[in-house]
C-alpha cells in the first residue's frame, strides 16, 4: 500500500478494509452509511444464510451485528501506529425470526473509552421491524 493509500482516518480505515474482507464477501455485506459514531450495514438474503425453512440462521444475523459494531467503532476513531482490534464481548438478544429478507443493522456508539468502544446495533427487517438487539465491546489498538 502506498503512502497515498494509507488511510488518513478510521472512517478511511474501514471504507477500504470492509470491501477487502473474505468474511464479509463470504455473508455479502453491504457497508451503506458511515458517519461519526455510527454505521449501517446492510445483509442481503441468500438461500445460504437459511437455518431451517426460510428463517435466516442467528449466526449470521451476529455476524452482521459483530462487523456493524466494528465499523462503527472505528468510524470516527484515530488510526494507531499498528492498526488491529477486536470484539471482547458480544451479547444477542433474538426478537424474532427473519424470513427470506434482508437485514440492515445499525450500529451507534455509546461510550468511547481509551481503548474500548462500547456499541448498540439494532437490526431489522425491510418493514422495519426489529428482528435483533446487539451489545458491542470492541477494543481498538
Amino acid at each position: 500500500m502506498s503512502s497515498m493509500d494509507q488511510p488518513r482516518s478510521g472512517a478511511d480505515f474501514m471504507r477500504q478494509f470492509f470491501p477487502t474482507s473474505p468474511y464479509v464477501k463470504h455473508l455479502g455485506m453491504q457497508l451503506t452509511n458511515l458517519q461519526p459514531g455510527v454505521a449501517t450495514l446492510t445483509l442481503p438474503f441468500t438461500e445460504a444464510l437459511v437455518t431451517i425453512g426460510t428463517v435466516v440462521h442467528g449466526g449470521a444475523i451476529a455476524s452482521l451485528i459483530d462487523t456493524a459494531a466494528m465499523v462503527a467503532a472505528w468510524s470516527d476513531a484515530e488510526i494507531p501506529a499498528k492498526a488491529r482490534g477486536t470484539t471482547v464481548n458480544l451479547t444477542v438478544a433474538y426478537l424474532a425470526a427473519a424470513e427470506q429478507e434482508d437485514l440492515q443493522a445499525i450500529a451507534r456508539v455509546l461510550r468511547r473509552g481509551r481503548n474500548l468502544v462500547y456499541l448498540d446495533v439494532e437490526v431489522r427487517n425491510a418493514a422495519g421491524n426489529a428482528v435483533a438487539k446487539g451489545l458491542v465491546t470492541y477494543k481498538l489498538g
